[in-house]
C-alpha cells in the first residue's frame, strides 16, 4: 500500500470517528421457531438465572470498527444480556411444548453466559458461548451440564453501502438461536433426563 493510499484511509477513518464515534445503537435479538427441526418434548421445564460472565457491561454486545481507528458505533440490547439469555431459552422451551405449566416445573434451566458479542472489523460477526445446566428443582442438583456455542459470520462489509447494524443484529440472533437449540436438542441431555414427548401447539417468533 503506498502512502497516499494509506492516508486516505486514515482520513475517511477519522471522519468517520469523529462524526460518529458517540454513537450507540439498540439493537432486538430474535428467536424463529424452526418447524420440523426441533425435537418436541413435554412442559417439564422452567428457567431460572443465566449469569453473564463476560466481563461487559450488562446491555453492551460490541462495536462496529473500522480496520484503523476507534469504534465508530457500540451496539447494545434492549434489555441485559442476562435477560436476553433468558428470554430465548423462555421462547425455544415453549416452541417446543417443554415450557412448565406451573410455576417451578420439574427441572430448571441456568447457566453463565461466557460469550455473547456483535462485532464488524472487516466481517460482520455474531458469537454465542454459555454454559447450560439442567438442575433437578426439587433437590436443587444440577444433574446435566455442558457448554454451547454458536457462530455466524457474513462476506466482508463494503463502507457506504449502508447500515451494518441489520446484519450485525441477524448474525447474533441466529447465533444465539443455534447455541439454545444445540442445548435444548441435545440427545445426551433428553436421555439424562429421561424427558417425555407432549404435543402441544408451537409458539409463535419472538423478540427478546
Amino acid at each position: 500500500m503506498n502512502f497516499r493510499c494509506f492516508s486516505a484511509i486514515l482520513g475517511a477513518a477519522a471522519c468517520l470517528s469523529l462524526s460518529s464515534c458517540a454513537n450507540s445503537s439498540v439493537i432486538s435479538l430474535d428467536y424463529l421457531p424452526q418447524a420440523g427441526r426441533m425435537l418436541r418434548g413435554a412442559p417439564e421445564f422452567a428457567v431460572g438465572e443465566f449469569k453473564d460472565k463476560r466481563g461487559e457491561q450488562s446491555q453492551t454486545l460490541g462495536h462496529v470498527r473500522l480496520p484503523i481507528g476507534p469504534s465508530v458505533d457500540t451496539i447494545q440490547t434492549r434489555l441485559p444480556v442476562s435477560d436476553v439469555v433468558r428470554n430465548a431459552f423462555g421462547y425455544a422451551l415453549e416452541s417446543r411444548g417443554m415450557l412448565a405449566t406451573d410455576v417451578k416445573g420439574r427441572f430448571i434451566l441456568t447457566g453463565e453466559i461466557q460469550d455473547l458479542r456483535s462485532q464488524l472489523l472487516v466481517h460482520p460477526y455474531g458469537y454465542t458461548r454459555m454454559r447450560v445446566n439442567v438442575v433437578e428443582a426439587v433437590s436443587g442438583r444440577v444433574i446435566y451440564t455442558r457448554i454451547y456455542e454458536g457462530e455466524r459470520q457474513s462476506p466482508a462489509y463494503r463502507p457506504g453501502s449502508g447500515s451494518p447494524v441489520p446484519i450485525l443484529r441477524e448474525l447474533t440472533s441466529r447465533a444465539l438461536q443455534d447455541a439454545v437449540d444445540r442445548a435444548l436438542d441435545d440427545t445426551r441431555m433428553r436421555q439424562q433426563i429421561g424427558s417425555s414427548v407432549d404435543d402441544r401447539p408451537r409458539y409463535s417468533p419472538g423478540m427478546l
